[in-house]
């Protein structure tokens, strides 16, 4: 393994993370070229840091492999099943109920163009 970003997944993250991607794989295929753990760190890494793929530092799989698994990942549900789980798991955890009762939007949130409606489109000029 390569050296340790603050990104990284500690183990006990992992713990609780690693039985949903093994579903994931459970129908077979080949054995995997770099560890579910170390391409979900580099994607961890991209996120939170904020920086374009091709950026990836080369101690982690390269950036297309990264990219590849995500957009499996995302297409799949993958993605949003794990934090589902994770809601879920750490809501229980706090004594809540596993799913929220209600939610917040501010203007942050909810972008809206300066013009809207019909007007917002304009037929074009000679």
């Amino acid at each position: 393994m390569g050296k340790s970003y603050p990104s990284d997944l500690t183990d006990l993250q992992w713990a609780l993370v690693e039985p949903l991607l093994e579903e994931f794989y459970r129908r077979g295929g080949r054995p995997p070229l770099h560890p579910r753990r170390r391409i979900l760190d580099a994607l961890l890494y991209v996120t939170r840091g904020a920086i374009s793929w091709r950026m990836l530092p080369h101690d982690f799989p390269s950036w297309d492999t990264v990219y590849s698994c995500f957009r499996r990942w995302r297409d799949a549900g993958l993605l949003e099943h794990i934090h589902a789980v994770l809601r879920t798991e750490t809501r229980h955890r706090l004594g809540r109920d596993a799913h929220p009762s209600a939610g917040a939007l501010d203007s942050q949130t909810v972008k809206t163009t300066e013009k809207g409606g019909p007007g917002g489109t304009t037929a074009a000029r000679r």
